[in-house]
């Protein structure tokens, strides 16, 4: 499945930004019923976005997420009910506790897809893992839980400052506070452990530029595959930097030559060093990426 490098957030109630969604440049949108939302529109918002899914039938471009509201709220079952009917080509599931969150959900789609009799299990979802002070100590649950719909693990920083009574995330220098790195870390390697996507934090600060390109370059170079974005003039730098660069291309080309040119050999000279079984795992990560955006043929 091709990587998702950008998701970008738009709130499902406000018409003029649903209106621009197509031209937006994102891999994804996250039509959002969470936060984004005021209380008082959230069932507006709900008929708004099915209308919009249901006007973008079959193949999308961008995919079409939704963010739906938390367990604890009471109003998880009605969003769902509300949107499934779109077929949505994912679910994002904020402030989940533990990988049991994600299966409640799941069996309520399950429900849903039943009775409106779509393709069982054919929407996916991706839990924000770190927004409450409890979901950090079970994200290595995820590789065990056998979670079918999960596609990826994002992390949040905001609610959980919130949460842990924090009244910051960030140092002077825009590094992460040590918490935040903790479970920031912990959601890569939980989200690699499960085999899906590892989806980096939105960059707050949206005319910053620098800092957003900085550490999304930062981010791939960690591991992780793509960004939620908070405007859209975040998209093109996400989309860029979560992309192969030709340099990397090439450079991955020229180790899967030389294992190519000594087969059966576990390590292979280039340039003065030696590359062995990871560098050419890596390679090939890298080959199949520049295909899937067609920066190969």
């Amino acid at each position: 499945m091709l990587p998702i490098r950008s998701f970008l957030f738009i709130p499902g109630d406000s018409e003029k930004k649903l209106s621009k969604v197509d031209d937006c440049g994102a891999d994804a949108v996250i039509l959002d019923l969470e936060d984004a939302v005021a209380p008082a529109n959230k069932v507006a918002a709900r008929s708004l976005i099915t209308q919009f899914l249901m006007e973008r039938t079959g193949l999308r471009s961008p995919q079409i997420w939704v963010r739906i509201n938390p367990l604890d709220t009471g109003l998880t079952e009605a969003d769902l009910a509300a949107v499934v009917g779109g077929r949505p080509d994912g679910i994002i599931q904020p402030k989940t506790d533990r990988p049991a969150d994600v299966a409640l959900v799941s069996a309520m789609l399950d429900s849903l897809e039943v009775d409106l009799a779509l393709p069982l299990g054919g929407i996916p979802i991706i839990p924000v893992a770190t927004e409450t002070a409890i979901a950090p100590f079970h994200l290595g649950e995820y590789a065990t839980a056998g979670l079918s719909r999960l596609a990826g693990l994002t992390w949040g920083a905001e609610d959980l400052a919130t949460a842990i009574g924090a009244t910051g995330n960030r140092a002077a220098d825009g590094q992460w506070y040590f918490t935040f790195q903790l479970a920031r870390s912990l959601t890569l390697l939980a989200a690699h452990a499960s085999g899906v996507q590892a989806i980096e934090t939105l960059h707050a600060d949206f005319r910053d530029d620098e800092g957003l390109r900085h550490s999304s370059l930062l981010a791939r170079q960690e591991g992780f595959s793509g960004r939620l974005a908070i405007h859209p003039a975040q998209v093109a730098i996400i989309n860029e930097c979560f992309t192969p660069s030709p340099a990397e291309v090439d450079h991955a080309q020229e180790i899967l030559a030389a294992f190519a040119a000594n087969p059966g050999a576990g390590t292979v000279g280039l340039g003065g060093k030696m590359i062995d079984i990871p560098h050419r795992k890596q390679a090939e990560r890298i080959v199949a990426e520049a295909k899937a955006f067609g920066l190969l043929k």
